[in-house]
């Protein structure tokens, strides 16, 4: 197996290497010089390496700040605005369904203007 493939298997084993690439701290060219200068048993990688897997977790914390730039008026108007399609769909569809029961019954050939 040629240098490359070896660092691709060590990437595959250490995930947490992909969240320096994304938070723009490192790339990956710096990484494979490292790999390829110290290989993987060095010391090198401690702050690149954790043992705990990569988790994104939301805390309480960031929960409440959400929740606190929640504009409450515009959640009512648009609450307001989709409770009124409904409706709208609704008496639709009842119109539908009523103009659909009521049969047409032809007036008869031998009568004249309600005789």
């Amino acid at each position: 197996m040629n240098r490359k493939e070896e660092f691709k298997n060590f990437v595959k084993s250490n995930p947490n290497l992909a969240k320096y690439v994304n938070e723009g701290k490192m790339t990956w060219q710096k990484f494979y010089e490292m790999y390829d200068l110290y290989g993987e048993d060095s010391s090198v990688w401690n702050d690149y390496i954790n043992n705990t897997p990569v988790v994104n977790t939301i805390g309480l914390t960031e929960i409440l700040n959400m929740i606190r730039n929640v504009d409450l008026d515009s959640v009512q108007n648009s609450v307001n605005s989709f409770q009124r399609v409904i409706g709208l769909l609704q008496d639709l569809g009842n119109k539908d369904s009523q103009n659909q029961k009521e049969e047409y019954r032809p007036r008869p050939i031998y009568k004249h203007f309600e005789d």
